[in-house]
């Protein structure tokens, strides 16, 4: 049933998007935007609190709605859970600005493809050459693909189910939104909810990764994942980053030692990172480059659904 759940919810995502204003996300931003207007006092334990009850406000009632779909049959606990996968995944939240931005490249439109930069990642692109813009939409591409689809395909595969894709989309919004550095006294109150997804995304980053090589120039991506991840603020980001990067053949990260942060509209903080001595293998992001992660990135999703459709046939044969 989860392969089918994913593969459904895929192919309805393809014929018609999830638009990013839909209700169910406004009404999780205004939940969270209201929780931490009432909780957020500077303490951490008060960021603890108001994390558990949005976890609980949108997995409680999905339990509780696949449990009643489960006693009523097989087929309304299939379209429960495509309905779930479709609300959870975000495979085409950005894509148009991707594609935009390789077909502006493509074309030598370069102004066109820094405003599009810009809307995208939310931050300054003014004066940006063609590498640096195609090295920073590579980077939030990978990092989307995984918080967005990836990791959502390991907590559904998981015993809980849609639950936990929910709690996983839920915690990684919450670690994004609840650590923008607009506020200093967002530090405290937001601590946890970066641990939390911290260890929530502990093995879904390092699968990503290896789907990653797999696909990929596997024994580069494995040197850089070993050799040059710790080089990001964030262990995830450079895992996936240099692990993305090695398999493609291309050197992620920025070329000096302070970086602007790449904050991508739908998916966490891609970190600064700290450059040292030993330079990552590759060559410069360049326009080629777009397109090349396209092909990573659906190769490992085919990798992913292999995965998911093994998976299943072992547990309907058992």
């Amino acid at each position: 049933m989860t392969f089918f759940s994913i593969f459904f919810a895929l192919l309805i995502e393809q014929l018609k998007p999830l638009r990013a204003d839909n209700p169910v996300y406004a009404g999780a931003r205004a939940l969270a935007a209201k929780l931490e207007g009432s909780f957020n006092a500077g303490q951490a334990h008060h960021g603890r609190l108001a994390w558990a009850l949005m976890i609980a406000a949108f997995c409680i009632p999905v339990a509780l709605l696949y449990w009643i779909s489960i006693k009523l049959g097989p087929l309304a606990a299939l379209i429960v859970n495509v309905g779930v996968v479709y609300l959870t995944l975000g495979f085409r939240h950005y894509s148009h600005y991707f594609t935009s931005i390789q077909l502006a490249l493509n074309n030598g439109d370069e102004a066109t493809a820094r405003s599009l930069l810009a809307e995208w990642t939310k931050r300054d692109t003014a004066g940006m050459d063609v590498s640096e813009v195609a090295r920073i939409a590579v980077e939030t591409a990978l990092v989307t693909t995984h918080r967005n689809v990836f990791g959502v395909f390991f907590w559904i595969l998981t015993p809980l189910g849609p639950v936990g894709a929910v709690m996983y989309r839920v915690a990684e919004y919450l670690a994004r939104i609840w650590n923008e550095p607009k506020m200093a006294e967002r530090e405290e109150f937001g601590r946890f909810a970066s641990q939390a997804f911290y260890w929530i995304d502990w093995i879904p980053a390092r699968l990503t990764a290896a789907a990653f090589a797999v696909v990929g120039n596997f024994e580069d991506a494995i040197y850089a994942w070993r050799n040059f991840a710790g080089r990001w603020q964030d262990e995830a980001i450079g895992i996936i980053l240099s692990a993305g990067g090695g398999a493609m053949g291309i050197r992620l990260g920025a070329p000096v030692e302070t970086v602007a942060e790449v904050i991508p509209a739908d998916a966490a903080m891609v970190d600064s990172i700290n450059i040292e001595t030993e330079a990552p293998l590759g060559e410069e992001a360049s326009s080629r480059a777009l397109q090349s992660t396209v092909g990573l990135v659906w190769r490992a999703l085919l990798l992913w659904m292999l995965l998911v459709l093994l998976l299943s046939i072992a547990k309907w044969l058992g």
